[in-house]
């Protein structure tokens, strides 16, 4: 199974930004990738790939599929808005690393992204490591 896909520091600033205790952020986070890591298929079928590297992929969804994740999962809103978060400040993290931050932003305007971690099987084999489909 891939790992972890948020990092430790977008961890902590959305604990800090959202009312959710740190040390249950990384529990909820965990709890949603056990959800997605195993729909990684269907997400590469359905939904626009904005980003892929070895270990992670985001897709762009409509609004509500975090509410259909929540409903999987077993959360509270105030624990699923933390997640969401989560996964926002992961994808925007990584667009200001890649200079892509205001393209990425855009995307926000109009979908939410989900964070997958991967095993790198389909994002080595499309020779893009943008993800760019």
């Amino acid at each position: 199974m891939a790992g972890q896909p948020i990092e430790g520091q977008v961890l902590v600033l959305t604990a800090a930004k959202a009312s959710v205790p740190p040390t249950r952020l990384p529990d909820l986070v965990e709890r949603a990738q056990a959800v997605l890591g195993p729909a990684i298929e269907r997400y590469r079928r359905e939904y626009e790939r904005l980003y892929a590297a070895d270990d992670l992929e985001i897709f762009l969804v409509d609004w509500g599929h975090w509410e259909e994740i929540g409903d999987e999962i077993g959360v509270t809103d105030r624990d699923l808005s933390a997640v969401r978060r989560a996964h926002e400040e992961q994808l925007l993290r990584i667009g200001r690393r890649t200079d892509r931050e205001d393209e990425f932003d855009t995307a926000l305007e109009i979908r939410e992204p989900v964070v997958i971690g991967s095993d790198g099987d389909e994002t080595a084999s499309d020779g893009d490591e943008n993800g760019i489909e």
